[in-house]
């Protein structure tokens, strides 16, 4: 078995929040907001350094970071998910880092033992992502190696699904027994875990 190699982490959190009515990012569970819930676990997951891709209520979000200087903004945010991937891994660029484990701010309840568990496969090479129950979901953690692929293909709302979507090498790393790997769409969602 290989060695786990370091991982950065990076949040994406620049959405508007449509659906919710708001930036999830200033939404608080438990009386912490989303983003610094999932800045949290990551860096308990050992990730380091981390970002934090900002874009709707960048200076907002911005201000609750402990380090201001972990933020990233995506100028062209509200063109979808696709812009802050980019940001983010371009942002990473000047790092050492072998991979990067990308985590979503709407996750409250994916906690820092999944992101743990996926961080854990790291290598330069490495496509992989948590699996709740068998489906495919949050984190993904992306090997330095395809970088360049997935900013390329990274476009709207749909991230790097349609990239994963061509991966034979895709690992699946399945998480169900720590998580459902649900997220929080409307403030419905906020009643916890189902």
């Amino acid at each position: 078995m290989t060695t786990p190699q370091p991982v950065a982490g990076l949040l994406l959190a620049a959405g508007a929040g449509r659906r919710f009515g708001g930036p999830k990012a200033l939404v608080q569970v438990d009386g912490e907001p989303l983003v610094l819930r999932a800045l949290r676990t990551l860096t308990s997951a050992g990730c380091e350094p981390v970002r934090v891709v900002v874009g709707a209520s960048a200076d907002e979000v911005r201000a609750l970071l402990p380090d201001p200087a972990q933020a990233v903004t995506a100028e062209d945010w509200a063109t979808g998910m696709g812009a802050s991937l980019r940001a983010g891994l371009a942002a990473l660029e000047a790092t050492d880092r072998s991979a990067a484990l990308v985590h979503l701010v709407d996750l409250p309840w994916v906690g820092s033992d999944i992101l743990a568990r996926v961080a854990a496969r790291a290598t330069s090479e490495t496509v992989a992502r948590a699996a709740y129950d068998g489906v495919p979901g949050h984190p993904v953690l992306l090997g330095r190696r395809w970088w360049d692929e997935v900013t390329n293909s990274a476009q709207g709302d749909r991230g790097a699904r349609d990239w994963l979507a061509t991966r034979a090498d895709l690992t699946l790393i399945e998480c169900g027994d720590l998580g459902s790997g649900r997220d929080v769409d409307r403030p419905g969602d906020l009643a916890g875990p189902a």
